[in-house]
C-alpha cells in the first residue's frame, strides 16, 4: 500500500473503548498521579547538530519533559544551545520515518518488513559488488561513533573503501591545510589568551557551548578579540569587527605575516628549533605589504598593522583561531592556502602549545575491540580520493562520487544521519547522481531530501530512543543512553541494522558481538563500569596533558612553511596568494552569496521543529542580508523580495534585510532555509532561499572540497 503523508489511521473501536473508560476514571485523581509522578534524569548526548554535547534527558510518566546541559561534558560544560531544546520535538515529529519502507515511484513508498527489505537490499548490493566491484560502492554519514564503527567495518568487510562523511562541505580544507603545517587541527586555548584573531568564525552562532563559554571568559577577563568577517555577527558585536571583502582572507593573514617578519616581531627560537621551510616563506613575503592587502581585503593598511603588532605583543598567549569553516573550511579555491596561511602567522607567534596560544592537548582514550575485524581496504574508491585529488582527505568528496555516477563508475551507495542532497551544493547535480544508482539505502530518523531519493528507507529510533557505541570526547568518557521506550516499534537502530544487513551479506562473522559487549570492551582497563557509565551519562577522567612542542604528526616531525608533499603534486610548496576562482570584480548589480549558521538552527535540519521555527517567525531572520549602500543603489529596500540570478541562470527568490552591518560585496544567506521534502511542512511555510539551489558543482584543486562560497549572482529586486 502507497504511503501518503497526510493519511491518518483511526480506530473507532479503540476510540469507544476511551470514551467508556472516561465514565469509570476519577479524572482529577488521574491528572493527580501524573503531575506528581517523579522525573528521572537519563544521561544521554544530543543528536541536533555534530557536536553531540552532553545532556541530561528529564523523563517524567515515560515522556521527555525538558533537557538541560551536562556538567561532565567536555562540549556542554552544563549549558545546552537553543537547538538541543528544539530537539525533542523530533521524537514526535509527524516526519519521522517509521517503518521499513520501498520505493514504488517518485517520492512513493510501500511498508515492507525488515526480513524483506534486508533480503532484498542484500541481493542488490552483491549484484554490484559482483558486477562493478567494491570501488562503485560508497557509504555516506555524519562521522560519530556508532556510524564509524559499525558502518565502516560493514564496508571493510565488503571489501568498500569510499567512506564519506559532510567534510567536504565543511571543514575539508582547514583540515587539511592545517594538518600540512601542524601536522593537526589544534584549536586555540580561547579561555586564556589575550589577543584572538578570528577569521570567518562566529562562536554565538556555530555553538559549542563549552567553546562559546571560553569565547565570553577572554571578553570578560579583558583580552583583546578581533573578528574578521564580510558580516557584523554575533561574536563580533561584543568584540572588535574587521569587515573584510569576501574571499580574500589569505591576503591579510599574509600581509601580517609580512608585518611580524619585516619588523622583527616574531619567535625566532621557535622558527629555528621547531620548523622547517622558514627561508623559503621569508622569500616571497616582502610583496605582501599591508598597502597591498588592503587593495583586495579593503581594510585599512594601518588596521592589518595595528593587529600584527597586537598579536606579536601578546604572544604567545595569542592565536589566529584555527576556526572550523568560514573562510577556510570549504568555501574558496584559495581556502586550503588559506588554512596554511592560518597556521604560519601562529607559527611566527611561537604560540604552539603555549597558554592563550594554539593548545595540544589529549583526550580520554578506549580500549581496542578484541573482536575479528577485516582488513582495511585498499583499493580504488569511487569518489577520487588519493588519484583525482591525491592530498584530499579520507573523509571523501560525495560531489565527485555523484559525477561518476552520472558516468556509470559508482552504482550503490548507503547513507545514514546525513542529508547530502540537501547540505551539498548544486542540488540539480546531486540529484542527478542520486537518480543513476542501481540501489540507494538511506537510514534515517526522518523523510528528508535524500531519504526520498533511496530505493530503501530504514527507520532508526530518535537519539532519545536508542543507545549507541559510547564516545570519548576530550577528557569526557559518555554514551547516549536510552531514556524512553521507542515510539515506532518497527524501527531499529543502527547497530541491528547493520548486524542484520552483515548477516544476509555473509560477513556476519565480523559483528559476532552485542552492543553491550562492544561497549564493555571499550571500556576496559577504565576505573568504571558500563553500568556506571550509562547511570552517569558522561564521566570525566584524568589525562596527562603533553609539555612543550612535541614532534609533530609532518613528514619531518616539524611545523612546515614548505611542505614537500604539496609541491610534489605540483603545488606551490608555500602558500602564496591567489584570489577565488570567480575572481574579485563585480558588476553594479553583482553580489557573492555566503551562507553561514544561526544559534537556533542545525544546517537544513530543524526547520520544521516548530519553537525553533517560531524564533525564525518572530524575528523575521530568513531574510538574505545586503548591504544598505548597494541595495539603495539599485533600488532596494528592507523587506522587499528580491531575485538571485547565477550566471547558468539558475535563480532564486529571497526577501532582504538591508543592513550596514555586511560588506558592500556580499550577500549572507542564513543556511537553515530552503527545505525541499513536502514532510517538512512547516519548513515549506517557512520559505526562504538556500544557495545551494543555484550553486554550480565545482571542486577545489587541492583537496577537492565544494568551494560553497564560489557563487556570483545578480540581483534584481521583483
Amino acid at each position: 500500500m502507497a504511503m501518503d503523508r497526510r493519511t491518518f489511521f483511526r480506530s473507532t473501536a479503540g476510540a469507544a473503548v476511551a470514551v467508556a473508560a472516561m465514565t469509570t476514571i476519577d479524572m482529577r485523581a488521574w491528572a493527580q498521579v501524573v503531575e506528581e509522578a517523579p522525573v528521572e534524569l537519563k544521561g544521554s548526548l544530543c543528536n541536533v547538530c555534530s557536536s553531540h554535547c552532553g545532556m541530561y534527558i528529564h523523563v517524567k510518566n515515560g515522556r521527555p519533559w525538558k533537557v538541560t546541559g551536562h556538567p561532565d561534558h567536555s562540549r556542554s560544560r552544563g549549558k545546552l544551545c537553543p537547538r538541543a531544546h528544539g530537539g525533542l520535538y523530533w521524537i514526535y515529529d509527524p516526519a519521522r520515518a517509521k517503518t521499513p519502507l520501498k520505493r514504488v515511484g517518485e517520492q512513493e513508498f510501500e511498508q515492507i518488513s525488515w526480513e524483506q527489505a534486508t533480503d532484498e537490499i542484500a541481493e542488490r548490493l552483491k549484484r554490484v559488488l559482483d558486477q562493478h566491484g567494491p570501488q562503485a560502492v560508497f557509504y555516506g554519514h555524519n562521522p560519530r561513533r556508532s556510524g564509524v564503527v559499525y558502518g565502516n567495518r560493514f564496508m571493510h568487510a565488503l571489501g568498500v573503501n569510499t567512506i564519506q562523511t559532510h567534510n567536504a562541505a565543511c571543514n575539508t580544507a582547514r583540515v587539511l591545510g592545517l594538518a600540512h603545517t601542524f601536522g593537526s587541527s589544534y584549536n586555540a586555548d580561547w579561555a586564556n589568551s589575550d589577543y584572538l584573531l578570528f577569521i570567518g568564525r562566529n562562536m554565538g552562532e556555530g555553538i559549542r557551548t563549552s567553546t562559546a563559554l571560553a569565547f565570553g571568559e577572554a571578553i570578560a577577563r579583558g583580552a583583546t578579540v578581533v573578528c574578521v568577517d564580510p558580516r557584523l555577527n554575533e561574536s563580533a558585536a561584543i568584540a572588535e569587527w574587521v569587515p573584510i571583502r569576501p574571499g580574500t582572507d589569505m591576503a591579510l593573514l599574509l600581509a601580517i605575516a609580512n608585518v611580524l617578519v619585516t619588523e622583527d616581531l616574531y619567535d625566532k627560537e621557535f622558527i629555528n628549533t621547531h620548523t622547517i621551510g622558514f627561508h623559503r616563506f621569508e622569500r616571497v613575503l616582502p610583496q605582501y605589504t599591508p598597502e597591498w592587502a588592503e587593495e583586495l581585503t579593503t581594510i585599512p593598511a594601518d588596521r592589518i598593522r595595528s593587529i600584527a603588532r597586537g598579536l606579536a605583543a601578546a604572544a604567545p598567549a595569542a592565536a589566529v583561531d584555527t576556526g572550523w569553516k568560514g573562510a577556510f573550511g570549504a568555501a574558496y579555491a584559495n581556502s586550503t592556502d588559506t588554512a596554511r596561511a592560518v597556521a604560519y602567522v601562529n607559527a611566527l607567534l611561537g604560540n604552539l602549545n603555549k597558554r592563550g596560544g594554539i593548545r595540544i592537548s589529549r583526550g580520554a582514550s578506549l580500549a581496542s575491540l578484541p573482536f575479528q575485524a577485516p582488513e582495511t581496504p585498499t583499493g580504488p574508491r569511487g569518489d577520487g580520493v588519493g588519484t583525482d585529488y591525491p592530498l584530499a582527505t579520507g573523509h571523501g568528496l560525495p560531489h565527485l562520487s555523484m559525477e561518476k555516477a552520472q558516468k556509470g563508475l559508482v552504482k550503490a551507495g548507503i547513507i545514514r544521519h546525513h542529508n547530502p542532497l540537501r547540505t551539498i551544493p548544486d542540488y540539480d547535480h546531486m540529484l542527478a547522481g542520486y537518480r543513476s544508482l542501481d540501489l540507494l539505502v538511506v537510514i534515517e530518523t526522518h523523510m528528508t531530501e535524500t531519504a526520498l531519493e533511496a530505493d530503501y528507507i530504514l527507520p532508526e529510533p530518535s537519539f532519545a530512543e536508542r543507545e549507541e557505541v559510547i564516545e570519548a570526547t576530550g577528557p569526557s568518557i559518555c554514551m547516549r543512553t536510552k531514556a524512553i521506550e521507542k515510539v515506532h516499534p518497527e524501527t531499529k537502530s543502527f547497530d541491528e541494522i547493520i548486524t542484520l544487513l552483515a548477516n544476509k551479506m555473509g560477513v556476519g562473522r565480523y559483528f559476532d558481538f552485542t552492543l553491550d559487549e562492544l561497549n564493555e570492551a571499550l571500556l576496559s582497563g577504565q576505573p568504571f563500569s558500563l553500568a556506571d557509565l550509562r547511570e552517569a551519562g558522561s564521566i570525566e577522567v584524568s589525562v596527562d596533558q603533553p609539555e612543550g612542542v612535541p614532534e609533530l604528526n609532518t613528514p619531518s616531525g616539524k611545523f612546515e612553511f614548505y611542505s614537500q608533499r604539496f609541491a610534489d603534486e605540483g603545488f606551490n610548496g608555500v602558500a602564496e596568494w591567489y584570489p577565488p576562482e570567480t575572481g574579485l570584480q563585480l558588476r553594479e548589480n553583482e553580489f557573492r552569496v555566503v551562507h553561514g549558521k544561526q544559534a537556533y538552527h542545525s544546517h537544513c535540519a530543524t526547520a520544521n521543529i516548530p519553537m525553533l521555527a517560531q524564533v525564525t517567525k518572530d524575528y523575521d531572520t530568513n531574510r538574505v542580508w545586503l548591504n544598505a549602500e548597494r541595495a539603495a543603489n539599485l533600488g532596494i529596500s528592507d523587506g522587499d523580495y528580491v531575485r538571485f540570478t547565477a550566471p547558468d541562470g539558475r535563480s532564486g527568490e529571497a526577501r532582504v534585510k538591508v543592513t550596514e552591518r555586511i560588506h558592500p560585496d556580499m550577500a549572507f544567506a542564513p543556511g537553515a532555509y530552503g527545505n525541499r521534502t513536502p514532510y517538512f511542512e512547516l519548513s515549506e511555510k517557512l520559505g526562504g532561499f538556500n544557495p545551494h539551489d543555484i550553486t554550480a558543482y565545482r571542486s577545489e584543486p587541492i583537496v577537492g572540497h565544494t568551494m560553497m562560497s564560489e557563487l556570483i549572482v545578480e540581483v534584481k529586486r521583483v
